[in-house]
């Protein structure tokens, strides 16, 4: 096992790898920016080193400064978290050449999964299905008489990347030449690669994905699915397992094509595999694979009772597993809920800040992983998550009460937030049904702010108390001999 782990990332992702960590016995390095110096993954580690300038590009993208901190405080392994450098093929083969362990995949995995285009080759050659469409075109005449024969809508995206970047709907023949440009243009510069797809687009599609872990013995298990489909801008904002779209036939269907997939790239570690279901004939699709711990991982711990990042480690070091996928079973239902510092009435720009309080919910069956606290900053060189709010419950209806009054509790105060919003889909009718698509929240969902939010209340009645007040004067003539107000002091402290 190793004795030191370097963590190549930021804020919660960073501390819940850390907490991994330190149940283990491992020692953890963490790395951070100018902008991060402050922050409490840097606090929570037991060494930190500087990397550089707040730009990404100048610290947590640097491959050569991390694997050279790595080798300063005597790391055995670098863990990547999500985000970042995590996909990223080069940095897992870097980290191998400089004899440190990646844990994750390999470069080769995360390489043959990491294009959009040749991964869903490399399916269709499995026998996983795909969403039809058409890889390597070039032209606006192919991608024309590809649109035509899939049928509009379609889904014009970058072969090199995920996030929702250099993704584009397409309605109508006359919108394709510039969704094209446009989509080329992002992926340009989100990937450096202007390479792009064609899809057929289902409109009312669930974003249904499978957990799947493998070790480096030929074992792989997946832990079941996550329904993914409250999105805004194709981003993931409240994730839940089970699914309630999910049958048990058609549940053990795509964990069996979930693993099939892993096996075709020889996959080991923690991974994803994605697809979109169709709920009129639940038929189900192969989208991508993430060849990383997914940032909702928490609810698939909740429900089947395994620690991943823990697991992660293991396969890295080498552990062969005790278990086999007979011995999983999904228990009760967990819900992740994202808090993001944005505005959603104002298209969910992002809020920068300083957090003048930030309080957490506390409770049975509640989970809050976070990388702030009262007084930290939210900066905009990074992506505004601020927690991630988990519940667990035995019924899908107790945990969707339970997250509603945990969010009750959130208070947030010197940012704008997601909380109302999130709490505002929680109650609606269709989310409550689990009638949800990857479009609903743009198309459906109509939302507008009300008065004043209940963190604001309570943000603003906390305020209050901590305004210093003159001391109360005790009446001397009470009655009662036992009062506390009757003190020779004439002051109660």
């Amino acid at each position: 096992m190793f004795s030191k782990i370097l963590i190549a990332n930021r804020g919660e992702i960073a501390i819940r790898i850390m907490r991994a960590c330190k149940e283990m016995g491992i020692q953890t390095v963490a790395v951070y920016s100018e902008a991060d110096k402050n922050s409490l993954h840097v606090q929570f580690a037991d060494e930190a080193i500087l990397l550089g300038a707040s730009e990404p590009k100048e610290s947590y993208l640097s491959i050569d400064k991390i694997i050279h901190a790595a080798k300063q405080t005597n790391a055995d392994a670098i863990h990547p978290g999500y985000g970042f450098l995590s996909e990223n093929a080069s940095f897992a083969a870097a980290v191998a050449s400089a004899k440190l362990t990646f844990i994750g995949p390999s470069a080769d995995s995360i390489r043959a999964m990491g294009d959009k285009a040749e991964s869903k080759i490399s399916m269709k050659k499995a026998g996983v299905p795909t969403v039809p469409g058409f890889e390597g075109l070039e032209s606006a005449t192919d991608f024309k008489k590809a649109a035509k024969e899939i049928g509009y809508p379609v889904l014009v995206k970058a072969a090199a990347g995920g996030g929702g970047k250099g993704m584009r709907v397409v309605e109508k023949e006359s919108e394709l030449g510039e969704a094209i440009e446009s989509a080329r243009r992002e992926a340009l510069n989100a990937f450096g690669d202007d390479r792009l797809l064609i899809e057929k687009y289902l409109p009312n599609a669930h974003h249904i994905e499978f957990q799947v872990l493998g070790d480096q013995h030929g074992n792989l298990v997946h832990l079941f699915e996550r329904e993914c489909s409250v999105q805004r801008r194709h981003q993931k904002i409240i994730e839940e397992t089970p699914s309630p779209l999910l049958a048990p036939k058609l549940r053990k269907q795509m964990g069996e094509a979930a693993v099939a997939s892993a096996k075709a790239v020889g996959y080991f570690n923690a991974g994803t595999v994605e697809f979109i279901v169709d709920p009129d004939t639940l038929k189900y699709y192969f989208l991508e694979m993430n060849t990383r711990l997914q940032v909702e991982h928490p609810i698939t711990e909740l429900v089947v009772g395994s620690d991943l990042v823990q697991w992660q480690i293991r396969i890295a070091a080498g552990e062969k597993f005790p278990f086999a996928q007979k011995d999983f079973s999904q228990r009760g239902h967990a819900i992740e809920c994202r808090i993001y510092a944005e505005d959603p009435a104002n298209g969910f720009l992002p809020s920068t800040g300083k957090l003048l309080q930030y309080i957490e919910p506390r409770g049975p069956n509640i989970r809050v992983d976070s990388g702030f606290t009262a007084g930290s900053e939210v900066t905009h060189f990074y992506d505004p998550l601020l927690a991630k709010l988990i519940v667990y419950g035995e019924s899908r209806e107790v945990t969707v009460q339970r997250m509603q009054a945990a969010l009750s509790e959130f208070v947030v105060h010197g940012v704008t937030t997601n909380i109302d919003f999130l709490q505002a889909v929680l109650r609606h009718e269709d989310f409550k049904r689990g009638d949800v698509s990857t479009r609903w929240v743009e198309t459906k969902f109509n939302w507008k702010p009300g008065g004043p939010s209940f963190q604001i209340l309570i943000a603003a009645a906390m305020a209050d108390m901590a305004t210093p007040r003159a001391p109360t004067r005790l009446n001397a003539n009470e009655a009662d001999p036992y009062s506390p107000w009757k003190t020779l002091s004439g002051f109660r402290n």
